[in-house]
């Protein structure tokens, strides 16, 4: 990080120095005082806890100083020992992303923002790949995508850094430009409009349109890099006076044509960039959908003048984020297809088609559960589930939750066989099923939103073997 004088912080945030000196400087920014480092800036963030009661805690492990919120303390309170200075501010959080959006400014590198109802974790995981191959990159980490990660993604970088790569989430209207105004990115990727949120936003054009204040905050200079297979990318293209950049299967300025899937589902297909001739291309990771994550990755390296040969072979070696299409073997040779961090309708049909494409000398179970946040469409979304498991030929369907219910009653609907079919409650009761019905050999996929905590039942597959899961699960 780039240092920061006490004088800088309270013009930033407009708060008040209320002791020490203005020319006292921080070497960093931290919010959790048991990972702060030697001259950090403390920010006590409110949360489940109260920032404000670790600040000694935080001085003593090294904090130069430390904002303060008006009112937690009195304004006579004695300073810590070892602060070095104290700025008193109004919201700590909001000073926190003041502090951001400040420092960004410094910056000369590239930010780019990725956004999407699906895939934008995955984007933005095959886009740090590329980029890293020629470029001195920072990305975002673990699921830091709001109105706390984002800043911290920001304040990781440095003068060296060449490209930011900050994913942004959104619960509504508003809160995209909020992440927007701090990082102030270049180009602006939109992976799709689904219908992730649609509970708390109502329908999919508001979706769009919460989706679209992303590249609304790209200047005329920047890029909007949109998915052209997107039903709302023409629609939402009209809001960016940004240079629009398009990407598909078949169709767009960066395309993919042919696409073949190995036995573990890991896609290969034709890139064609406009009118030049075609590139082959392998992905890590596996998934036909993630044709279009690197896609999206292909037009922003394009855009900052990365070689094709180094895109392509970063795409080769991308490996996914955990518990998303992640595959694991056990000993027992179950290949597991781990994609329990979140679930949509979209992504959940995505997963079902990649556990198909899977070669197995077993069976292919599916374990899915509840797909959250869907509102309206929630029913009949996971009645949909359900009618997919049964047309692509799942062998098992082992569905979880209240929701799952109804994924299992429409699978036996739509001709699934009655005994191919479980429905559990909790994943308690989903890991000992598994475990009675033996499943060496087979291919699993354990999906839902990550809220229902079905990584444990991955836990439970990895950790013993079909005896230890009966002793463990009688």
């Amino acid at each position: 990080m780039i240092r920061l004088k006490a004088a800088e912080i309270v013009l930033c945030t407009g708060g008040t120095l209320i002791y020490g000196s203005l020319d006292a400087r921080v070497n960093g920014v931290g919010i959790d005082s048991r990972a702060i480092v030697f001259g950090d800036l403390f920010i006590p963030l409110k949360g489940t806890t109260d920032g404000h009661a670790y600040i000694e805690d935080a001085i003593r492990a090294g904090a130069a100083g430390f904002l303060i919120e008006s009112g937690a303390v009195s304004r006579g309170m004695t300073p810590p020992a070892g602060a070095q200075f104290a700025v008193e501010v109004g919201d700590t959080l909001r000073a926190f992303q003041a502090i951001a959006a400040y420092y960004r400014a410094k910056l000369s590198a590239t930010v780019i923002g990725v956004t999407g109802s699906t895939g934008k974790t995955t984007t933005k995981d095959m886009l740090t790949g590329v980029l890293s191959k020629s470029m001195n990159v920072v990305s975002t980490t673990k699921n830091y995508n709001n109105e706390i990660g984002v800043p911290l993604t920001i304040l990781k970088a440095d003068l060296d850094t060449s490209a930011l790569v900050v994913e942004m989430g959104m619960r509504g209207l508003g809160q995209i430009k909020e992440l927007a105004d701090i990082a102030a990115p270049d180009i602006g990727v939109i992976t799709n409009i689904g219908e992730a949120h649609m509970e708390l936003l109502g329908s999919s054009e508001k979706i769009a349109y919460a989706k679209a204040e992303l590249i609304e905050a790209i200047s005329v200079d920047g890029a909007a890099v949109l998915n052209a297979d997107c039903a709302w990318s023409t629609s939402i293209s009209n809001r960016t006076s940004a240079r629009i950049i398009t990407y598909g299967i078949a169709d767009g300025d960066v395309c993919a044509s042919g696409i073949e899937v190995d036995q573990l589902g890991r896609a290969a297909f034709g890139l064609t960039i406009g009118d030049s001739s075609s590139y082959r291309v392998r992905l890590a990771v596996p998934g036909r959908h993630n044709v279009y994550n690197a896609l999206a990755a292909i037009a922003v390296g394009i855009e900052l003048g990365l070689s094709i040969d180094s895109i392509r072979l970063a795409l080769a070696e991308c490996k996914p984020t955990s518990m998303r299409m992640e595959i694991v073997t056990t000993e027992r040779d179950v290949l597991i297809l781990n994609d329990a961090y979140n679930a949509n309708p979209v992504s959940m049909e995505a997963a079902l088609s990649t556990l198909m494409d899977i070669e197995t000398k077993g069976r292919r179970i599916a374990v899915l559960g509840d797909m959250l946040e869907l509102g309206p469409v929630s029913r009949e979304a996971h009645r949909r589930i359900g009618e997919v498991v049964a047309v692509l030929g799942v062998d098992i369907l082992i569905a979880v939750g209240v929701e799952g219910r109804l994924i299992a009653e429409a699978a036996v609907r739509a001709g699934m066989s009655n005994k191919a079919v479980i429905a559990c409650m909790d994943v308690h009761t989903a890991t000992q099923v598994l475990g009675q019905l033996g499943v060496e050999r087979d291919a699993v996929l354990v999906k839902a939103s990550r809220a229902m905590g079905l990584e444990k039942i991955v836990e439970a597959l990895v950790a013993y073997d079909e005896a230890e899961f009966r002793t463990q699960n009688p």
